[in-house]
């Protein structure tokens, strides 16, 4: 009681800077693949000797977030986290369409898993580590749901930053740290690469390298084979669940990126505790 007492300010600040930062998430998550689209398209009229596609301004500030069904524009009033959902009944004080779910969600996970990190880390370096962790995995599992991306621009400086960190003294020493970083991304390449030559398939993509590239960067590559471990068993176990319920087809691809996420969060907490009791027991 005394630690949750002496904790309880901080967890407080840190949950609602978690939510204001769950607002901001949304709309990298809904923005950020489509700016990568323009860019994309960009690039291929630049290659075809055809001027770029013009479009509006369109990126994490401009435009104003609007409502997508009568172009209601969201003011500042509406857009505070999670309590403005709740006060408009999850609808557009315009048209009344329903908000999705999503945001509200996405808002409370970041709140919620940032008083974690506050509760777990006190008032240290590692916090400030862990909150870019989080939310980092938060925005690219729900962009990998959404998109089957993961995309560079959130993965690499994620790997960077988890060297960084561990460079001036963060969850592991750096030599674990740059070989954690270097695993991660080769163990699932290799994956790839036998799976490929085996069924002539591709069974994951690029993207889930680097992530696991920066959950090692991150956490040392101790924390790596519970990180495939709890990615993979429950990617199976959902998979398999879905198939079976006819909720998904065989032959469409499931993101594993979220998997990868949901077990580096897990080994962020309570790593260092799994690997102790899986040792106990050899």
């Amino acid at each position: 009681m005394t630690m949750l007492a002496e904790a309880g300010p901080l967890m407080l600040l840190c949950g609602l800077i978690g939510l204001a930062v769950g607002s901001f998430l949304n709309v990298v998550i809904h923005r950020l693949p489509v700016m990568m689209e323009r860019e994309w398209a960009a690039q291929c009229a630049e290659l075809r000797g055809e001027p770029a596609p013009v479009t509006d301004r369109f990126d994490l500030s401009r435009p104003r977030s609007r409502c997508p069904g009568c172009g209601h524009g969201i003011t500042a009033a509406e857009n505070i986290p999670l309590l403005s959902w709740l006060v408009l009944k999850g609808r557009c004080s315009a048209c009344a369409r329903p908000i999705g779910m999503r945001y509200p969600l996405v808002e409370l996970l970041t709140g919620l898993l940032s008083a974690a990190c506050a509760w777990q880390f006190g008032a240290t370096l590692l916090l400030a580590g862990s909150l870019v962790f989080a939310w980092a995995l938060i925005a690219l599992t729900f962009i990998d749901l959404d998109t089957q991306l993961l995309p560079d621009s959130i993965t690499l400086p994620l790997v960077w930053a988890g060297l960084l960190l561990n460079l001036v003294g963060g969850f592991t020493d750096i030599t674990s740290a740059v070989t954690g970083a270097m695993a991660g991304y080769l163990v699932l390449w290799s994956v790839y690469w036998a799976f490929r030559l085996i069924t002539g398939k591709e069974g994951m993509g690029y993207g889930d390298f680097k992530l696991l590239a920066a959950i090692g960067a991150f956490l040392g590559w101790q924390m790596l084979p519970i990180v495939i471990l709890l990615s993979s068993l429950v990617g199976a176990i959902v998979g398999i669940a879905m198939i079976a319920l006819r909720a998904h087809g065989r032959d469409v691809p499931i993101p594993f990126g979220p998997y990868l996420a949901a077990a580096g969060l897990l080994a962020l907490f309570f790593g260092d505790t799994i690997n102790t009791a899986y040792l106990g027991m050899l």
